[in-house]
């Protein structure tokens, strides 16, 4: 699997998360260590290689370094998975009591062979209450050997007495742009051909995991024959081709029955969700740009509360009327008399058209998304 083969071995190796690369490798430089750090973040976004990597700079029988030397026996036995003071737990599937103690009772035990006992528990938040209980006292004063690095995709789950006696580092959802480096660096090793767009649609499926976008490549490559394009991709995600962007508000604009009908029958043959019906993205002002340089009479509104204002405002100046969503898109609010709204998924963005159209986006509505939003993003 490309995740494993190319899983980073260094901080310099990490993608997509600069500033906790750079915080752990100044605090490993400068010797200011803690003795229990927390990563949280999206799965996939690095938690779990950069603990690995930590564990293993804190390991290295040349010193104390966020550069490794990379051939000494502890190094080696860390790149491995197999060193004796790097013991890792699932809380998932470890997650009473009783495993807490037993892990407990190991910290009482000098390091075998190196200066730390490094102790990597992932999904910690599946704990149980009364095993994050038995943990506290010795999250909070370990012995001076003991360094513990906590993984989790939940924080919100975890007991804010735990919170307290960690170091926090969030991993962010991974650019798609890096995303799309990466991707390029890996087939250009590995001598597969490929197209740019081929890689922007795996990178925005990939949701800013990596692990997920790689384990997606994987599959394209053997689904491909090992030349990605656009249209092999777009086909084996189930996605709508984005050159039907233009089929689809052309339609939509002349009114024409007949030609909706069959557009929506068409449609119904793919598998979209979470609003990936086009080219994903987000940023209001090229969206803008791009309808107006369609031809469209389209006004965009970024969401947020102070952008409302801005939406009043442009109602006073247009005429045009307001439909505000919240973020989880459930609950929705009416100023006036609503025309029409196309929304964007994660930042929910706003397209008002004519009074006429709102019919037309209806009927599109019931077969793009069950909650009944026309989802169009088309920033890159």
């Amino acid at each position: 699997a490309l995740a494993l083969k190319y899983r980073p071995k260094s901080f310099d190796e990490l993608i997509g998360q600069e500033v906790v690369a750079n915080t752990l490798t100044h605090a490993l430089d400068s010797n200011r260590l803690g003795h229990a750090y927390l990563f949280s973040g999206l799965r996939g976004s690095g938690k779990t290689s950069s603990a690995r990597i930590f564990a293993k700079a804190l390991l290295c029988q040349k010193g104390i370094s966020a550069h490794p030397c990379e051939i000494c026996p502890n190094c080696v036995m860390a790149n491995e998975n197999r060193h004796m003071d790097i013991i890792e737990m699932d809380a998932a599937s470890h997650r009473k009591i009783d495993d807490i103690r037993e892990l407990i009772e190991q910290t009482k035990y000098s390091p075998s062979s190196a200066r730390f006992k490094v102790f990597i528990i992932d999904e910690v938040h599946m704990l149980t209450k009364e095993a994050f209980n038995a943990l506290l006292k010795t999250l909070e004063e370990p012995p001076e050997y003991v360094k513990f690095i906590l993984a989790t995709t939940d924080p919100l789950k975890l007991p804010a007495t735990v919170l307290s006696r960690t170091q926090h580092f969030r991993f962010h959802s991974i650019a798609k742009a890096s995303v799309v480096k990466h991707l390029e660096f890996i087939l250009n090793k590995e001598g597969i051909e490929f197209e740019e767009r081929a890689l922007e649609v795996l990178a925005r499926s990939g949701g800013g995991s990596l692990r997920d976008t790689l384990t997606l490549l994987d599959q394209a490559i053997i689904y491909s024959h090992q030349k990605l394009t656009h249209k092999v991709i777009v086909d084996m995600l189930g996605l709508l081709d984005p050159a039907k962007v233009d089929e689809i508000f052309a339609i939509i604009n002349s009114r024409d029955k007949n030609n909706l009908l069959q557009l929506l029958n068409e449609l119904q043959n793919y598998d979209i969700k979470d609003g990936l019906v086009l080219e994903l993205g987000c940023g209001t002002g090229s969206m803008t740009e791009l309808m107006a340089a369609k031809g469209y009479d389209m006004i965009g509104i970024d969401c947020a509360q102070e952008m409302l204002n801005i939406a009043y405002d442009k109602k006073e100046k247009s005429g045009y009327d307001i439909l505000y969503l919240n973020q989880d898109m459930r609950e929705f609010e009416l100023y006036g008399t609503v025309r029409a709204v196309i929304s964007v998924c994660d930042s929910v963005n706003y397209l008002l058209m004519d009074e006429d159209l709102i019919e037309c986006f209806k009927l599109v509505n019931n077969y793009l998304d069950p909650k009944g939003i026309f989802f169009f993003d088309f920033n890159t």
